[in-house]
Order: C-alpha cells, then sequence, then structure tokens
C-alpha cells in the first residue's frame, strides 16, 4: 500500500478556467467597427462554444427581400397577409440559407435551438409554413444568412473593443424598430449613443 509523504503538499482539484459564454446575449457594434457588414449592427448570439460563435443581425434587413418574396420563391401559399413583414440581413455566411429567431414557446416539428426561455431559433422549412398559416411563433425574425467566428474569434474581437455586449429583452429584439434597436441596445447598457459616437471619432 501506498502512503502519501507527509512533506507532499494536499492537491486541490484544478479549476476550470472561467470561459465566456455569450449565448442568449446581444453584440452591439462599436462605432469604429471596421467591416461595414457589421458598422452599427445588433447581432443576436444563437450559440457560443469553445468551437466558436454563431448569431443573427436583428436590425438590418434586406432592401430586396420580402417575406411574401421569399416564400413565393420557396412555393408557400400564405393564409394570412405578410406584406409588410421584411426579411433580415442575417450576416454574411451562408446568405442564402434561411433562420427564424423567434420567441420561446413555438417548437418545430423538426427541430429548434432552445437558446434560452425567451427565444429559440429554427432553420427548417416548417417554421415558414406555420408563419405563412398562422401557426408559426408568436414573435419571430426571418433572416438570411448568419453571423459566424470561429474558436477564439470572437473572444479577441471583444477584447480589441469592435464589440459591446449587453443582455437581451424579447422587445428590443422582436418590436423595437430596427433603425432604433442600436441605440436602444446602447441605452440598455446606459450609453448614450451619440456621446460613444463623438469619443470614437476622436480616437
Amino acid at each position: 500500500m501506498s502512503a502519501m509523504n507527509d512533506a507532499d503538499p494536499p492537491q486541490s482539484p484544478q479549476k476550470p478556467q472561467d470561459r465566456l459564454d455569450l449565448t442568449g446575449k446581444l453584440l452591439i457594434a462599436m462605432p469604429a467597427m471596421g467591416d461595414p457588414r457589421f458598422a452599427r449592427s445588433v447581432v443576436f448570439i444563437c450559440a457560443h462554444s469553445e468551437d466558436g460563435a454563431m448569431g443573427l443581425i436583428v436590425n438590418k434587413p434586406a432592401s430586396d427581400l420580402s417575406l411574401r418574396g421569399l416564400l413565393d420563391q420557396v412555393s408557400i401559399s400564405m393564409t394570412r397577409d405578410m406584406a409588410d413583414r421584411p426579411v433580415h440581413y442575417g450576416g454574411p455566411v451562408e446568405n442564402a440559407r434561411g433562420f427564424v429567431l423567434h420567441s420561446g414557446e413555438y417548437s418545430s416539428r423538426v427541430t429548434t435551438l432552445q437558446v434560452s426561455a425567451p427565444f429559440g431559433m429554427t432553420a427548417t422549412v416548417d417554421v415558414l409554413e406555420d408563419l405563412a398559416a398562422g401557426f408559426g411563433p408568436d414573435r419571430a425574425i426571418v433572416a438570411l444568412g448568419y453571423a459566424g467566428w470561429g474558436p477564439g474569434q470572437l473572444e479577441a474581437e471583444i477584447a480589441q473593443n469592435g464589440w459591446l455586449t449587453g443582455d437581451a429583452s424579447s422587445d428590443l429584439v422582436f418590436a423595437t424598430p430596427d433603425a432604433a434597436k442600436w441605440e436602444a441596445a446602447l441605452r440598455g447598457l446606459g450609453i448614450d449613443a451619440l456621446a460613444l459616437s463623438s469619443a470614437a471619432g476622436r480616437a
């Protein structure tokens, strides 16, 4: 039988490093954001792990496509008027692929990523069919494309002051006009957008 030497220090368990997890949070672009695709953008993070992050821009409606037009393209008939509902630019990755960020009470018959209690994300066509038929989620943003980051990339961009992070509320994501979401997200952090822009301009 082996015995521990009295001189050996007691071994404490290794404590894992705390890892940044922004799943269900918002990224808010700083005024000096160098990538024009993300200028003044608000991004809802659907998934974040050591393998990277995936999110949807929630404040940039596509200028050339409505939900009615998208449903026509995939041969889905509408049983209610959706002419005024926009399709959003979700990000630069796979921008022909559709994603629906929606309220948490809805679950697809195929698969839904339950991000948090207030939010889910579905990327299968049945959510569009349900929306068109009036049986879909209470609140939804339809987007084409997504924003993606490789391992450690998002953390590096945050460390370089490219992004602020904040909590996501259903009202901000779904009910606030797109043109007002960036400033509203900053106000939620107690930051005045004008003051932040002026400070960035002097930097």
